[in-house]
């Protein structure tokens, strides 16, 4: 979903990594690109300074997905520009397959453990394991908020398993990220931050400040700069308040100094670092503007069900005003039934089945 813009600073400018290269963006610290075949077609990778057995090693925070395009990208680069020093470990902020999907590979290609919070570690494990589920509980899901179109519901449920083929296997065993509790990486300490409503257990980290480097947020996709995360309401707690539990997250990073040079998965770094022009905006101005666009949301989906009873596939053209191919509808139905679920559980809209069991949501 577009989220407003505020006027980021980008300390790097449209600066990029070069092909198969590295960018370094403050001591200790390199940034890669890896593409994804998606609308959305890349995503950050980060290594940080660190050491295995008495030797200067690589620490990985995401990975890319799991295709033969990246292995051999990732390949290039171990053999190149990394080197020759080793993996010390690879840090997943959350389960979705362009962050955990080479993992695996990863992992046991240089014996070193995985580092994720439970509650992904876990999901993962469910969705690529041998018991995963099928799509038809999340068709069913949909068709309880309206959707009808049987071309939709059947593509949905054809979309089965597409979680173990981009992520086909996850590490047995993993090193668990706890909310609070320092990892210490390159003889720097950075502090996992949990948040809620993206992933199950999604994790950012942050280091304070340096000596030649301002605070850093590596935000995962909790803190992205131009696009809002996608948070939608899945068919495993179809209760749930995910948006509610999102903007409580992202309400977390403002205690974090205004100076903090963010690092998000998805486009450009952000921060109104030192040097900054006047007026720029950065992490605090940034999550403003993202409350400021669920809230202008949130009005809009309110004033539509005081209009008349809808469901959340109604609401989609409200919500969404581009055409949407399946891959997008199937993400804006998990966005549109979050936003009726956050009036919902604020008491200012009340939920009514009809008679074929969808729900219709209208003015408490």
């Amino acid at each position: 979903m577009p989220a407003p813009n505020v006027r980021l600073h980008h300390p790097l400018g449209d600066r990029l990594p070069p092909p198969g290269g590295l960018l370094p963006l403050a001591p200790g610290l390199q940034w890669l690109r890896m593409p994804l075949p998606f609308a959305l077609d890349h995503i950050n990778l980060w290594l940080l300074d660190d050491e295995a057995a008495g030797q200067a090693a690589w620490a990985v925070v995401d990975t890319g997905l799991d295709d033969p395009a990246t292995r051999a990208r990732w390949q290039a680069l171990l053999d190149g520009p990394l080197g020759g020093r080793p993996l010390s470990r690879v840090i997943a902020t959350h389960m979705h397959p362009d962050h955990l999907g080479l993992a695996h590979w990863l992992c046991a290609q240089h014996g070193v453990p995985l580092a994720i919070s439970a509650g992904d570690w876990l999901s993962a494990q469910r969705a690529c394991g041998a018991a995963a589920p099928d799509n038809r509980a999340l068709a069913a899901h949909y068709a309880r908020h309206g959707v009808s179109d049987e071309a939709v519901l059947d593509g949905i449920r054809a979309r089965s398993g597409l979680y173990a083929r981009l992520v086909p296997a996850v590490p047995a065993s993993y090193q668990r990220l706890l909310d609070g509790r320092p990892l210490t990486i390159g003889g720097q300490a950075w502090t996992p931050i949990a948040g809620y409503g993206h992933a199950p257990e999604h994790m950012a980290l942050f280091r304070p400040a340096q000596a030649g480097s301002p605070p850093l947020l590596i935000g995962g996709d909790m803190m992205l700069p131009r696009i809002s995360t996608n948070v939608g309401v899945p068919e495993t707690e179809p209760e749930a308040d995910a948006l509610g539990l999102f903007l409580d997250s992202i309400e977390r990073f403002r205690a974090l100094p205004a100076d903090t040079l963010v690092l998000p998965s998805h486009g450009l770094p952000f921060g109104r670092v030192a040097g900054a022009p006047a007026g720029a905006g950065g992490l605090h101005e940034r999550i403003d503007a993202l409350q400021a666009h669920h809230a202008e949301r949130l009005a809009v989906v309110e004033a539509a069900c005081r209009a008349a009873p809808c469901t959340a596939y109604q609401l989609l053209p409200l919500l969404f005003r581009r055409p949407l191919d399946l891959h997008q509808t199937s993400f804006a139905m998990g966005e549109s039934i979050a936003h009726l679920h956050r009036l919902w559980h604020a008491g200012r809209l009340r939920r009514e089945a009809d008679a074929d069991g969808v729900w219709h949501f209208r003015a408490a």
